[in-house]
Parts: structure tokens; C-alpha cells; sequence
């Protein structure tokens, strides 16, 4: 399966959820834009090989940041 970053890149968006989910996950309080250019910046800076779909999912795997994104395949 060819993974096309680019595309992830472009269409990725965000539920009032996701931004409740990630302020939790990382006990923050980062702003809604905050979060967007932080997780834009990580994707986009992932090799290609860290990122996996299984099933509706996206999983990127980013060692660095120490984070694993997971992205629904569907938005």
C-alpha cells in the first residue's frame, strides 16, 4: 500500500473532540492552532515508513517526539 503524506497532510482535520483528547493525553492546554502546527509539523517531518494504515486508520509513529498519531483514513 502506497501511503501518500501529502495527501494526509491536506485533509486532515479536527473535532472539538481530537482537541479535548490530545490537552488530556498530554495533561496541556494547548491552543486549537497550537495543536493543528504541532501535529502538521510531526507528520510532515515522519519518514514515510513510520506511517502505517490498518483498517479506517493512519498510525504514524514518530520516535523523536516520542508520539504515535493516529488519523483517520476516511477525512
Amino acid at each position: 500500500m502506497i501511503i501518500n503524506k501529502i495527501e494526509i497532510l491536506n485533509n486532515i482535520c479536527y473535532t472539538e473532540l481530537v482537541y479535548d483528547r490530545i490537552n488530556k493525553k498530554l495533561n496541556s492546554n494547548f491552543t486549537k492552532s497550537e495543536i493543528e502546527t504541532m501535529l502538521f509539523d510531526i507528520i510532515k517531518e515522519t519518514q514515510k515508513k513510520f506511517f502505517q494504515k490498518n483498517g479506517k486508520n493512519y498510525y504514524v509513529s514518530n520516535i523523536e517526539n516520542d508520539i504515535r498519531i493516529t488519523v483517520n483514513s476516511y477525512t
